[in-house]
């Protein structure tokens, strides 16, 4: 038995930060065993999760012993918070450490979208038909770029967007008028970017407040022809109202990374079937090589703190 057990994927070299009195069970594949998993938690002190482990109170209680819950991310949705605080649990994640990865896949999404099929014809070139016609698309400069949400992920999508000359707008209630960051953004509220932002782009975590906070009348109330992008948490995003809106030629395209059901069960996948000009990735863009490493360096080091050992 192990004091810490990390039972899904994160960078291995983070684990020098763990002394070496300290025993660890490493195994990312314990995900797929979750008895085995239970029973590793008998005399753990600490268990570590990224997103495929629910994180719940029947889960704690296999671990009567545990202090400590870290999740290799940034957002908690798969932990459920009430039942570690209940217990006298302590969580720690990592925030702001995939900031830049998600930054860069908003913005890298915006401009593929508005260049439709420049980057998916590589069958018409081999082929000869050399289809020039109808692969212009749009610049992003001068466009503007909205985000739902102005955190770490949200400030680093529009710093991105800036900086390819777009300009840049933001709603978010709960961060303060007076702070510095809205210096480099125009403050608005959650109609103001629908209404008026080329591209909107959420950064939201997922609460009662914001489910569906992108629903058939906020997409209706966007501008002909907007792009969405949702690389924030499924459900913040009505996708068959989405789909809708997109087969009505009203939305021109979508990003999404996140989705209501991750993965897919069977049937749900349909809703987006025929749809052209929409981006769909596993849940992945916050995950890069470098954010990884990022990731799991600092919760291994919140982990150790507050275990204090």
């Amino acid at each position: 038995m192990a004091d810490i057990v990390i039972c899904e994927f994160l960078n291995a070299a983070a684990l020098q930060q763990i002394p070496g009195h300290v025993t660890l069970l490493y195994d990312p594949t314990l995900l797929e065993r979750p008895d085995e998993l239970r029973g590793e938690l008998a005399k753990a002190r600490a268990l570590v999760v990224r997103s495929y482990v629910e994180v719940t109170g029947e889960l704690l209680d296999a671990g009567p012993h545990l202090e400590v819950v870290g999740r290799i991310g940034v957002g908690l949705n798969n932990v459920d918070l009430d039942a570690c605080a209940a217990r006298n649990i302590t969580v720690v994640n990592a925030p702001g450490s995939n900031a830049i990865s998600v930054g860069e896949y908003a913005v890298t999404a915006a401009m593929m979208l508005l260049r439709a099929g420049a980057y998916q014809g590589n069958a018409a070139v081999l082929d000869g038909s050399w289809p020039r016609g109808r692969m212009i698309g749009s610049e992003v400069f001068g466009k503007r770029f909205g985000v739902i949400g102005y955190g770490n992920t949200g400030r680093a999508s529009v710093q991105r967007a800036a900086a390819l000359g777009m300009s840049v707008m933001a709603c978010d209630p709960y961060v303060p008028g007076d702070d510095p960051a809205w210096q480099a953004v125009e403050r608005a509220d959650l109609d103001g970017v629908l209404r008026s932002c080329d591209i909107v782009s959420l950064h939201v975590p997922l609460t009662d407040e914001t489910r569906y906070i992108i629903n058939a009348a906020a997409l209706a109330g966007m501008k002909q022809g907007a792009i969405v992008i949702n690389a924030a948490r499924g459900g913040v995003v009505d996708e068959a109202a989405l789909a809708k809106a997109m087969r009505s030629g009203h939305i021109a395209g979508a990003a999404l990374d996140v989705f209501e059901t991750e993965p897919f069960e069977a049937g749900e996948a349909g809703k987006f079937d025929g749809i052209e000009n929409i981006i769909l990735t596993p849940h992945i863009a916050g995950v890069t090589h470098e954010s990884n490493k990022r990731t799991s360096f600092d919760v291994i080091r919140n982990l150790v703190e507050a275990l204090a050992v």
